[in-house]
Parts: C-alpha cells; structure tokens; sequence
C-alpha cells in the first residue's frame, strides 16, 4: 500500500513538474473572431513558441504572432490579438486601390481571405522595434491599418504561432505564407 502511494506521488510530481516546464515555454491559444479567415478560424487552438523571439531572434515576414494590443476588452483588460507580419521593421509600407506594398512593390496576398485589402495607408516606415501586422480576413481585421493597434512593438509580442492542434483535420505545423 505504501508503495502504490509512493507510486503516485511520484507520477503526480512528475506530471506538475512537465507542466511547469511546458508552461513556460509554450502557450495555448484559441483563435477568436473571423480576422484571420480563411487560415485560422474561431475555434482553432494554436500553440505559440514563447521562445521564439529570444535570444536575438526577431519577427520574419510571414510569422503569425500573438500580442496584447491597446484595445480592452468588457472587463477591462487588454486584449491579445493573433495576426500576420507583413513588415519589419525599416520597411515602408503603404495600402492602396485594395493592395499593399512593401518597399514599393506589391505583395502577393493569394492567402488573404477576398485578396484584397481595405483602406488607406500613405507611405510609412515600420519604426525600429516594431512591425507592421495584418489580419489575413482584410475586409474584416482591426490590425495596424487603424490607431487602435497601429504598429505592434516587438516587446508585445508574447510568441509565434507553431502549431494547430485544432480541429483535429487541421492538426499540424503553422508555417509562413509570405
């Protein structure tokens, strides 16, 4: 009997102890809302890298990140949104006639949900320390095209999207599209 305790008390440390560990280096995230249609859906649980942006590593084109935006939401807190880099930072990025351009050249936004982009953004440069980040549902994405989110600071940043654990037709490793 003493042993079968003993048993259990070790699985039940062990398990705390992986859970610590993968907790700090890994964070579970439920995508809401429609701004990241058709690639990622309401529902869709992404683990995101901790880690990624450590040790000198910065955000790349492509990368799907989480951050805390400026935005609250009902009970006060400030929301985390999930989007798409588009541009790092010393990049001049501009909207315009429903296409973006970086550095003056049109990106290819096949993966967008209508490939187009609403709005305007006069040229700009991404300011050091930060990135220019876009839904990739365009039409319907409050994203750095607008002053609630504006350019994301890298400090914000609080991972990299990696994988797709849900749903299970979906399950597997996020890479970029740009």
């Amino acid at each position: 009997m003493k042993e079968n305790r003993k048993e259990w008390l070790k699985a039940i440390t062990n398990g705390i102890v992986a859970a610590v560990i993968v907790i700090q280096f890994i964070m579970p995230t439920m995508v809401e809302g429609i701004s990241m249609e058709p690639n990622f859906e309401g529902g869709d649980y992404l683990l995101v890298s901790k880690q990624a942006y450590t040790n000198g590593k910065t955000p790349q084109r492509g990368d799907v990140v989480v951050f805390v935006s400026h935005q609250k939401d009902q009970d006060g807190k400030y929301k985390k949104l999930i989007k798409r880099v588009i541009a790092l930072p010393g990049d001049m990025v501009a909207v315009e006639g429903g296409k973006v351009y970086i550095n003056g050249k049109e990106t290819d936004d096949d993966y967008t949900k209508d490939g187009i982009t609403n709005g305007e953004v006069a040229p700009v440069v991404v300011p050091e320390g930060s990135v220019f980040c876009l839904g990739d549902n365009r039409l319907h994405s409050t994203d750095s095209r607008f002053l609630e989110v504006g350019f994301v600071k890298e400090d914000t940043i609080e991972g990299k999207a990696f994988f797709r654990v849900y749903p299970f037709s979906k399950f597997g490793k996020i890479g970029r599209l740009l």
